[in-house]
């Protein structure tokens, strides 16, 4: 009976210190539109708390420092033909860009490919990107497939994804802070109301973050003449290359079932455009 009412003394606590969490988000953040929506439909607006000019700076100097070190290891774009095809992509989708940031064509968008068994790609803010030799040699990658993957990436560039996390990362631990000392539950209330937060708020953003990459991506490589229904081959591939996956609320990406069922609408929506880019 104690135990009982002590786990609902703390889902209270955490309940509260939650509002408070929200409540200072909603005061602390500028609310942007990143994108325009597209044909995918992608319009949720976006709070931010750190400065996008700063974010990339610091993104910058960490993609400098990566590349640094896997050029001194020799593994940076040690198979020039694999560059080429990875950049030359790349050069085909940034156009495309403009359909969802008018800006976005401008932007210094960079591809290096990394050495490594690894199956696995990633953006900086600004569009810095990194494709692990792995995820296309091991994977047997077409380029439409490629396509998917870049598009993916490039998207998460394009809704400013890296600042809308750090933004929630930094207002819900100044939250989480600032409730934990004014409720008085100490550091195990506190610790329990990260955890919630976590689960909560910003794992299912990271899930939500997933699925906008995802749609726009496949648009962009539709535009491009890439067809978006590679997209749907690729996770399925992905999916078996990675075993078993967890449970979809402990995750930071939507379950391989749901992602599929998304990708197969989506890429069906943006047909039209890949017809159009293949006449």
């Amino acid at each position: 009976m104690q135990s009982y009412a002590a786990e609902s003394r703390a889902l209270r606590w955490i309940q509260r210190l939650l509002l408070i969490a929200v409540a200072t988000v909603s005061l602390s953040c500028e609310t942007v539109q990143t994108t325009q929506p597209g044909v995918v439909g992608v319009d949720r607006e976006q709070r931010m708390l750190v400065s996008e000019e700063e974010l990339r700076k610091g993104a910058e100097l960490a993609y400098r420092e990566v590349l640094t070190k896997e050029q001194q290891r020799g593994a940076l774009n040690a198979d020039p033909a694999l560059t080429n095809r990875v950049r030359g992509i790349v050069q085909r989708l940034v156009p495309h860009t403009a359909a969802f940031r008018p800006d976005a064509p401008g932007w210094k968008w960079e591809a290096n490919v990394i050495r490594s068994d690894q199956v696995n790609a990633w953006v900086m803010p600004g569009g810095k990107m990194a494709v692990y030799s792995g995820l296309i040699t091991r994977l047997g990658l077409s380029d439409d497939e490629l396509a998917a993957v870049l598009g993916h990436e490039m998207a998460h560039a394009l809704r400013e994804h890296a600042r809308e996390r750090a933004s929630r990362q930094v207002a819900g631990q100044m939250a989480v802070g600032i409730g934990a000392a004014v409720l008085g539950v100490g550091q195990v209330g506190e610790g329990l109301a990260n955890m919630a937060f976590q689960y909560g708020v910003l794992m299912p953003n990271s899930r939500t973050q997933e699925v906008e990459a995802d749609r726009i991506g496949v648009e962009i490589a539709a535009r491009a003449g890439f067809d978006p229904r590679a997209a749907v081959t690729l996770w399925q591939k992905m999916h078996k290359a990675g075993g078993a996956a967890g449970p979809e609320w402990l995750s930071t990406h939507p379950s391989p079932e749901n992602r599929l069922r998304d990708l197969e609408a989506y890429a069906a929506r943006v047909m039209p455009l890949y017809q159009q880019a293949k006449r």
